[in-house]
C-alpha cells in the first residue's frame, strides 16, 4: 500500500491540462477562465451621474441658490449643449453629465417652479457624479487561471468581451460494475440494490468542473465489463466503481491489465477507500473505485477533485483542510489514514458514531470529514483537529 499523498501524486501524472477553448460568454458561468483577458473600453465610458437631480457648477451650489432649467439628460440620452453660469439640466442616474457641468443636486435637496429650482436643503458635500473609467479601464486585466462566476461575467459583458479562453471541460466516463446493480427506477430483484455511487459521483465531478459520461452498468463478466470499456471512447478520465477488490467477481484489474493498463499503483493505506487502483490504458487515464458507497464518495473527494482541478488548469492542491474542537473522546487510529464523517458546527467537530462505508445516509448528514493521521494516539474531548469540508 502507498500513502495518500503518494497516490495522489501518482494519480496527477496521468493526466495533464485540456486545451483552451473559446466560449461564449453566455456560457461561461463556472467554467475555468484559461488566459487573462483585457478590457476594451472605459467603464463608466463618460462622467455619469450617480443619482437623479439637476446638473450644475459646482461653485455655485449653496443653500438658496437658484438655477434656470434648460434641458434634460437620461441614460442613453446626453444633452448636447454646454451648461453656464446659473443654469442647470434635469439629469437621471447613468446619464452622460453635460458640459460645463461638474455635480449633480439631488431632487430631494430642490424646489420645483416650472423651469426655475431653488436649493432649499443643505446639499450633500458629495458631486454624485462617477467619474470616466472609475470602475475600470480600456486594458484592465481579469487574471487568469479561475473559475468564472457570475459578477465575473457581469464584468466581461461590461468589458464588452463577448467571448472569454477556457479550459475544456475534462470528460469523464463512469462505469459502476456488479450483477446486483439496478439502475434508479428499476425493479431490483431479491439480491439487488440501486447504484447510487454513479449518481453521487456524477454530480459530485460536475460540481468539481468535469462532463460526465454515465455509462451502462458493467456485469461481472469479462464481456461486459470489455464492452462497457471500449464505449469510453475520446474521454479524459475513466472512472470504474467497484470491482476493484481481489475477489473472484472483481474482474476490473484482471480486465483492464488484458486491455493493455499500465497500473500506476493499487491500494492506498486510508479508510475508507483501500481498494483504489489507478493507470493508463490506451493513453487515457483510468481510476478504479471500491463499490462501496461511502468509500467511492470519499475517493471522491481526495483523488477525483485534485486531478480535474489540474485538468482545468487550477493546480494540483488538494482541498484546504480546516480545524475544529473535538466535542468527544475519539479512540486511537489504526495504521491508515481514516477519513471519518462528522459534522462541523460553530468550530466544533462531532464525529459519526457509525463510521461503516456502505451508510450513505450517514455520509449525506455530514459536512465534513475528520482526517486522523496513521497510528494517530486516543484524541481527547477540546482538542484541536483537522477536518476536510464536503
Amino acid at each position: 500500500m502507498i500513502s495518500v499523498s503518494e497516490a495522489r501524486a501518482a494519480l496527477l501524472q496521468l493526466c495533464s491540462p485540456t486545451e483552451v477553448e473559446q466560449v461564449p460568454l453566455t456560457q461561461a458561468n463556472g467554467r475555468v477562465l484559461a488566459q487573462e483577458v483585457r478590457a476594451t473600453r472605459d467603464q463608466p465610458p463618460f462622467a455619469a451621474s450617480a443619482m437623479d437631480g439637476y446638473a450644475v457648477k459646482r461653485d455655485e451650489v449653496e443653500l438658496h441658490a437658484m438655477f434656470q432649467v434648460i434641458g434634460e439628460a437620461a441614460a442613453g440620452h446626453r444633452f448636447d449643449g454646454h451648461l453656464k453660469p446659473g443654469q442647470a439640466v434635469r439629469i437621471f442616474t447613468g446619464a452622460p453629465v453635460p458640459q460645463g457641468a461638474d455635480s449633480v443636486v439631488i431632487q430631494e435637496d430642490v424646489d420645483r417652479k416650472k423651469d426655475l429650482i431653488t436649493i432649499q436643503n443643505q446639499p450633500s458635500a458629495s458631486s454624485n457624479i462617477r467619474p470616466s473609467g472609475g470602475d475600470f479601464r480600456i486594458g484592465q486585466t481579469v487574471t487568469a487561471p479561475r473559475i468564472l462566476r457570475p459578477s465575473d461575467v457581469a464584468l466581461l459583458a461590461a468589458m464588452n468581451i463577448p467571448d472569454v479562453p477556457a479550459r475544456r471541460r475534462p470528460v469523464v466516463a463512469l462505469i459502476s460494475t456488479g450483477d446486483e446493480l439496478v439502475m434508479p427506477g428499476g425493479t431490483p430483484g431479491p439480491d439487488q440494490i440501486i447504484a447510487s455511487n454513479t449518481f453521487g459521483l456524477k454530480a459530485m465531478l460536475e460540481e468539481f468542473g468535469a462532463k460526465v459520461l454515465v455509462l451502462p452498468i458493467a456485469r461481472d463478466s469479462k464481456a461486459s465489463l470489455k464492452t462497457a470499456f471500449s464505449l469510453a471512447r475520446e474521454v479524459d478520465l475513466v472512472v470504474t466503481i467497484g470491482g476493484a477488490s481481489v475477489g473472484d467477481h472483481d474482474l476490473v484489474a484482471k480486465v483492464s491489465a488484458d486491455l493493455g493498463m499500465e497500473r500506476s499503483f493499487y491500494k492506498v493505506a486510508m479508510r475508507p477507500g483501500k481498494p483504489l487502483m489507478a493507470g493508463r490504458m490506451a493513453g487515457t487515464a483510468m481510476v478504479g473505485l471500491p463499490g462501496n458507497p461511502v468509500s467511492a464518495m470519499v475517493c471522491g473527494h481526495i483523488f477525483l477533485q485534485p486531478l480535474v482541478q489540474d485538468m482545468l488548469g487550477m493546480g494540483s492542491e488538494p482541498t484546504q483542510l480546516q480545524s475544529a474542537r473535538l466535542t468527544h473522546e475519539l479512540a486511537a487510529n489504526g495504521p491508515r489514514e481514516h477519513y471519518m464523517r462528522a459534522r462541523v458546527i460553530a468550530g466544533e467537530i462531532t464525529v459519526s458514531d457509525n463510521q461503516d462505508s456502505s451508510l450513505l445516509s450517514v455520509l449525506a448528514d455530514a459536512n465534513a470529514l475528520l482526517v486522523l493521521p496513521p497510528n494517530a494516539p486516543r484524541q481527547h474531548q477540546g482538542e484541536t483537529l483537522q477536518y476536510l469540508p464536503i
